[in-house]
């Protein structure tokens, strides 16, 4: 009897060896944290909730959000509203801090902080910011620069001429120009010839883009790009242009994308400039994931600053060919927004979240610990 109960048992911990050894061990908070990506890509929809997504995907059929293993939800109020804007939302992600609503990378008390755009400079990577609106407006200005008032462009735009970003890529030129060249400032400052002096390379179109790393400043516009559908240079083309310079850096890269006017359609409560918006954003990220893949040590994160419209969807038939919108406003609205990652470390984007946890979490994939 001994014999058999001691066969038995033996039987068991050979059964547990094998088990142990055919299911690997989970990974640790720590062994995560020792796979840090090369690259970091966030990609922003401005105002861009679940409702949007789904409307794409009703209208379109999949989406490059299909490909994304793993996704999430964050909550997006302010320090001081439920219902944020683009300045104070844009700081949470740059940040990893809520600050009071119309603050641009700095703490309710105006204390500046450090945008992870600012971190992955003093880690030797290159950097770079796209959008499809001024560059000085709040979302991208929230990486690049620090004031109390969204509404300080031509400040912003100063700022980000001693900023040291390498690559940027959107409109706004009217805030680095003087007035009496047909630009906004009052000073008589020209910063691109600044910029130029300074190494930068000025372009206003996607032509002739040099195939080589270097800093270089793209504005395609006075103020804000045209809308989807209408522009000469889609939000593709810019990525593909950012990319090209970026890939080139030795040490990698920190690059922020903003679909800027999926949130400009849903303030009109437009549904097919909507989802014109959020078709060539989901190109961009189309794009983006390409290049992940291929490079097998980019992480991307796609989020948005906050919902506009409060979109709700309607419909009879499965394949989406009746869908309609209702809009509950022309504001933002408080609901949740999709958090999708995608490459090293993206387990941790997952379930639902604050918006100032991911940007600590962009800071953590970098490598920072701590405050």
């Amino acid at each position: 009897m001994f014999m058999t109960a001691f066969k038995n048992i033996s039987a068991l911990l050979v059964i547990g060896v094998i088990a142990c050894l055919a299911c690997p061990a989970p990974v640790s908070a720590q062994d995560a944290d020792s796979v840090r990506p090369r690259n970091v890509i966030l990609m922003i929809g401005d105002g861009m909730g679940a409702a949007q997504v789904s409307a794409l995907r009703l209208h379109a059929g999949r989406t490059q959000f299909d490909r994304f293993p793993t996704a999430g939800f964050s909550v997006t109020c302010s320090a001081d509203h439920l219902v944020t804007e683009s300045a104070s939302g844009a700081t949470a992600l740059s940040t990893g801090r809520r600050t009071t609503s119309g603050r641009v990378a700095m703490d309710s008390t105006g204390r500046p902080l450090q945008t992870v755009l600012e971190y992955a400079k003093s880690l030797g990577k290159a950097t770079g910011v796209v959008a499809t609106s001024a560059i000085t407006h709040a979302t991208p200005a929230a990486f690049l620069a620090h004031v109390d008032s969204r509404k300080k462009q031509n400040e912003i735009a100063g700022q980000i001429t001693v900023s040291g970003v390498n690559v940027l890529v959107g409109g706004g030129r009217q805030f680095f120009t003087p007035a009496q060249e047909g630009g906004a400032r009052g000073d008589g400052l020209n910063l691109l010839l600044s910029m130029g002096g300074k190494g930068y390379a000025i372009f206003d179109s996607l032509r002739d883009v040099p195939g080589r790393f270097g800093s270089m400043v793209m504005l395609l516009a006075p103020d804000a790009l045209a809308p989807a559908g209408a522009r000469a240079a889609t939000l593709s083309g810019m990525v593909d242009c950012a990319l090209g310079m970026l890939r080139r850096h030795e040490h990698g890269f920190f690059l922020m994308v903003e679909g800027s006017q999926i949130d400009w359609a849903g303030h009109a409560n437009d549904f097919p400039q909507l989802l014109r918006e959020m078709s060539e954003f989901d190109s961009a990220v189309g794009r983006v994931l390409d290049f992940a893949e291929g490079d097998g040590s980019t992480l991307v994160v796609v989020t948005a600053d906050h919902e506009t419209g409060g979109l709700s969807l309607f419909g009879e038939k499965p394949d989406g060919s009746d869908l309609r919108a209702a809009w509950s406003t022309t504001e933002h609205s408080a609901s949740m927004v999709p958090v999708f990652a995608f490459g090293p470390g993206r387990e941790r984007f997952g379930g639902i979240r604050d918006n100032a946890d991911i940007g600590r979490l962009l800071f953590r994939a970098l490598g920072k610990i701590g405050d």
